[in-house]
């Protein structure tokens, strides 16, 4: 039995028809707001594995309107992975200076001369290939995997696991094993084929400008009618969510 079931999980993954309804919902209405209003940010449709390594890199823990400042400069003196790589660290620090939490440009840095001498230059597609760069954790894998190679991995940050745990209620202490796990399942489920980087920017987006932190502006929200967090809950029920 429990093979089974772990067969059909599998299969819910795979398949976008294989989503509950409200889900399928949640997932048009949100792509079709993320065509209007998606945010003008410099490195938005780049799909050069380097160029949004480094953004990816750039916007951990920096708030979107620094480094929308930092990231030309940057890429202006490093263009290339070959041209960081072959750079002396000294010099990229201080390319770095003003961004802060300077272990990033250190990892980076040894993620290119990596790719560039044990890969030829070649950066790895799958997401579990990505994670072993150094410095690059599961978000970061997974975005790279997404927005540069297009494959069907989800992403998720703290503006994803907001959005996705306020839509579907998840349960669980924000932060948890349990509650991370749940919402890498959740987020995995819903991720649309040979759409992804839409999707998962759509999410991000919608995090950052609409479902914030403080004062999220419900109104505003496209999918407001179908957040789990924007109905009552009756007495004796618990949260559905997507398997």
């Amino acid at each position: 039995m429990t093979a089974i079931v772990a067969r059909r999980r599998r299969s819910v993954e795979r398949k976008p028809h294989g989503i509950p309804p409200r889900a399928r919902l949640f997932r048009r209405r949100l792509l079709a707001w993320y065509r209007r209003h998606r945010r003008d940010l410099p490195w938005r449709g780049a799909d050069d594995p380097y160029h949004v390594l480094v953004s990816e890199v750039m916007l951990q823990q920096t708030q979107v309107a620094r480094v929308c400042e930092f990231y030309p400069r940057f890429l202006a003196r490093y263009p290339t992975l070959e041209d960081l790589a072959a750079a002396p660290f000294d010099a990229v620090r201080e390319s770095w200076d003003g961004l802060g939490y300077y272990a990033r440009a250190r990892n980076l840095h040894a993620a290119a001369r990596h790719v560039a001498r044990e890969r030829g230059g070649v950066f790895p597609e799958r997401p579990e290939e990505l994670a072993r760069l150094p410095g690059v954790g599961r978000y970061t894998a997974a975005a790279v995997a997404s927005l540069a190679f297009g494959q069907d991995v989800a992403t998720v940050d703290t503006n994803v696991a907001r959005v996705l745990g306020r839509v579907f209620r998840l349960r669980g202490a924000r932060g948890s094993a349990r509650r991370t796990r749940r919402t890498w399942a959740l987020a995995q489920a819903l991720v649309p084929r040979r759409r992804s980087s839409d999707w998962n920017q759509a999410l991000m987006d919608l995090g950052a400008t609409v479902c914030t932190a403080r004062a999220p502006r419900c109104r505003a929200c496209p999918v407001a009618a179908v957040c789990g967090s924007r109905q009552p809950r009756r007495k004796g029920s618990t949260a559905r969510t997507v398997p």
